[in-house]
Formats: structure tokens, C-alpha cells, sequence
């Protein structure tokens, strides 16, 4: 059995010389990134730099060409307790179409810590908080295909958290979301963080999220160029290479899909 304090000195992610291809197009150039408990790392850089492929490389959505991926010291392909991992995926719709309400969309998210699939009362009671914590408990019973994107935002975000995760991976939160629902997010993302909670995240402008990040992580063409405290503000001057982008622009142009390995 491997000491607790061995499991912890172990960081939460770990990439070395991570290379990755979208069709024959190389993403990722060999890139290196760490992520400790407790810590917060925001990916930044340019459309098309690799922060989505990075992150997807990690929830084995994109395989790797080369290098290794760690979580929680196992290597990924020997990772199986996806449990301890929520993830938000960029720029999608919380049912994709499918007529749902927005508890049972949360709830699925609550599956992989649920005996034998069938939810119990402490189940429940988790995807109960999970609706709290972003603002969406008065919807419960609502139709996500009602609902606004900053909602549909919070509902992916409420779906994440309802398993408890130790770790949590963001793609593009802040995108195409209401400065209300942004706040909201905000405040969310400071809870967990607040009660121990790892949080990887894709952002293109830190915004409300900035007091919350440790590291920045500046990804160009596919390379790290950038690992370290956060810019004070983010622009070409700040981030050389970093282009601003309107929030409701497109981002990374890469196909998701809401599912951990689906």
C-alpha cells in the first residue's frame, strides 16, 4: 500500500514531452506540464495552439503519439477510477438536443459514483448541491432545452461536480456565457478550489476566474512557451503570440464530445 503522503507528493497530472495529431497535423510538439493537489493551472495561447488537444489528451478523448500522461501518479492508459476526474467540455449543449430535464443531466454525471448505476439517497443529495453551488437549484425540473447558454454552461458545470471530483477540467468555461452566469461560475470555481479541489482549466481570458489562478501555462503552435505566475492582463503584450479573440468567436475548431472516453 503507497503511503498517503507519497500519493500526495505525486502531482494530480503529469505530461512528459506529450506530442499529439489531429488527422497528420501535429498539435502538441513534445510538450511538459505539471499540475499539483490543491492547484489551479489555466492553459492559455492562441486558436489552434493546443490548449483543447492538451486537455483532451489528458481524458483520453485524443491519443498520444508520444511522451506520457500521469493521473494521480498512474500512467493514463493504467488510469481506470475516472471517478476522481469531472470534466467540462467547451462550447456544447447540456443534452445535445435530447429531451431532458436538468436534474437527470446532472445526475449522469453522479453515474460513475453510483453502485451498480441505481442513484441512492446520498447520490441524490450530491447532485442536489451540485444545482446549488451554480445557481440552478430553481430549475431543477426545467428542460435544458429551455434553458439560456450561461444555464446550459452551469448545467455541464453542476454535471462535473456532482461526482465529487478531486480533480476538475474545464475547456472554455467563461465562453459565450452572460457576465451574470460568468459571476456565478466564478464563485463556484472559488468554493471548490476553497475545499481542496485541482482544477485544470482552458481559458482565453482570465477574467473573473484570475485571482483564482496559480499558474499559467502559455501554449504556442503546439509548444509551452510560457509556465508561471499569470499576466496581469492578457494581450499581445502581455502573452507574445496571444491574439484576442471575442469570447463567442470559435476556439480551437475542434470537434467535442461530452462523454469522459466516449
Amino acid at each position: 500500500m503507497i503511503p498517503t503522503e507519497d500519493l500526495v507528493s505525486e502531482p494530480v497530472v503529469s505530461l512528459r514531452g506529450a506530442r499529439a495529431e489531429l488527422g497528420s497535423r501535429p498539435v502538441l510538439r513534445g510538450i511538459d506540464l505539471t499540475v499539483d493537489h490543491g492547484e489551479v493551472v489555466a492553459l492559455l495561447g492562441a486558436n489552434g495552439s493546443g490548449k483543447s488537444t492538451a486537455i483532451r489528451t489528458v481524458i483520453g478523448q485524443v491519443p498520444l503519439t508520444g511522451g506520457e500522461i500521469r493521473l494521480f501518479g498512474t500512467p493514463r492508459r493504467d488510469f481506470r477510477d475516472w471517478a476522481r476526474v469531472g470534466y467540462v467540455p467547451q462550447r456544447t449543449t447540456a443534452a445535445g438536443g435530447v429531451p431532458a430535464t436538468v436534474t437527470e443531466i446532472v445526475s449522469s454525471g453522479r453515474l460513475s459514483r453510483a453502485r451498480f448505476g441505481v442513484l441512492r439517497k446520498a447520490d441524490r443529495e450530491a447532485v442536489r448541491r451540485a444545482l446549488e453551488l451554480v445557481g440552478m437549484a430553481d430549475h431543477a425540473k426545467d428542460s435544458v432545452n429551455a434553458l439560456s447558454g450561461g444555464q446550459h454552461q452551469r448545467v455541464l458545470i453542476a454535471r462535473a461536480l456532482a461526482a465529487e471530483p478531486e480533480l476538475l477540467i474545464m475547456d472554455e468555461p467563461m465562453a459565450g456565457v452572460d457576465l451574470a452566469s460568468q459571476e456565478v461560475l466564478a464563485r463556484t470555481l472559488r468554493d471548490q478550489v476553497a475545499s481542496g479541489t485541482t482544477v485544470l482549466l482552458v481559458l482565453h481570458e482570465l477574467g473573473p476566474l484570475e485571482p483564482l489562478i496559480d499558474r499559467a501555462v502559455v501554449l504556442r503552435d503546439g509548444c509551452v512557451t510560457h509556465d508561471g505566475p499569470p499576466p496581469q492582463a492578457l494581450g499581445q503584450h502581455a502573452l507574445p503570440g496571444h491574439d484576442h479573440v471575442h469570447p463567442h468567436a470559435a476556439h480551437d475548431a475542434e470537434p467535442i464530445r461530452t462523454g469522459l472516453l466516449s
